[in-house]
């Protein structure tokens, strides 16, 4: 980067991910920096008529901003950080995560306010495994269908009689001024985010320390610390984005940093759902309480269940 070209941001091509990346730059241009934007094209975003398994396994998302990263091409990319793998890559680092928004899945239903108001044999869309496990636990009695593209689009197959409601992300509800569609919050226990829901992360190349300075004041420490535990804990269980985990972490009344996190196995006839939770204790790091609530569901059979899940295949994220 230099003072004359300014920082170059890469975006994906969503409505979702340009506005996400706009408020990033529009915080930057308030700090006195110059920025421009640059599309990239993902193979997630390119084949949105294919299951994300299908194109690949994680990443698919983000790893041509990362090509442009390394390539000079641009000087930061902006990602939803659940999309982001837990090994990072190579040259790269984690800049910046800013403050989190919603973290919590929601419903979003024309006709009825809560998920277990839905009828019998509703069609609830989501493209995501663990939100169609943790659906079936709460609702056996509804058909889940695969559902994908970008908000707008989910939103008008609902919105044309495809599906009786969907469960989102409501972060992305929150960004694109949609909020008024959400229906009912999905918190846990009974529903588990995924891990960094809600949450962006700007990518930078590790040598780029003037980028990475610019980037600093956007940090989010509480944030940045819960991400830090939950992307440790699926980390540990060796887990990736398409894995049927989720967690949140949060800091409680006393500051004190409280991760939980579940783990989901589709059997024949019904879902098995594991959680735990544990809390920071004095000067442990994030990422050894995400390696402690990973140990306590590895003893309760968590790597027998996404054994069977890796067997079964998985699904995207969003």
């Amino acid at each position: 980067m230099t003072a004359r070209d300014g920082i170059r941001i890469g975006t994906r091509g969503s409505l979702l991910a340009r506005t996400q990346t706009g408020w990033v730059a529009d915080q930057l241009r308030a700090l006195g920096h110059a920025v421009t934007l640059e599309t990239i094209h993902t193979s997630g975003d390119e084949r949105a008529d294919v299951a994300v398994p299908r194109i690949g396994a994680d990443g698919v998302f983000v790893r041509e901003l990362e090509a442009a990263l390394l390539a000079g091409r641009i000087d930061a990319a902006v990602h939803s950080l659940k999309d982001l793998p837990t090994a990072e890559t190579d040259g790269l680092a984690l800049a910046c995560v800013p403050r989190r928004a919603l973290p919590f899945d929601v419903l979003v239903s024309s006709r009825h306010a809560r998920l277990a108001s839905l009828p019998p044999g509703a069609v609830v869309g989501t493209a995501s495994v663990r939100r169609g496990l943790q659906v079936r636990a709460l609702r056996g009695d509804v058909d889940v269908r695969p559902v994908r593209g970008n908000v707008d689009t989910r939103l008008r197959r609902l919105d044309a009689g495809e599906y009786d409601g969907l469960v989102l992300a409501g972060a992305g509800l929150q960004r694109l001024g949609l909020e008024d569609r959400i229906t009912e919050v999905l918190e846990p226990d009974a529903f588990w985010p995924a891990v960094a829901q809600g949450a962006l992360v700007v990518q930078t190349r590790m040598e780029d320390a003037s980028t990475r300075a610019a980037l600093a004041p956007l940090d989010d420490a509480a944030t940045h610390a819960a991400v830090r535990a939950e992307r440790s804990f699926l980390a540990s269980l060796a887990g990736g984005c398409l894995a049927p985990i989720g967690a949140w972490a949060r800091h409680d009344a006393a500051g004190a940093l409280v991760l939980g996190g579940c783990v989901l196995e589709d059997q024949p006839v019904t879902v098995r759902r594991i959680t735990a939770s544990a809390t920071a204790g004095p000067g442990e790091d994030p990422e050894a309480l995400g390696r402690a609530v990973a140990a306590l569901l590895k003893e309760m059979g968590a790597d027998r269940m996404l054994a069977a899940a890796r067997l079964g295949g998985g699904g995207h994220p969003a």
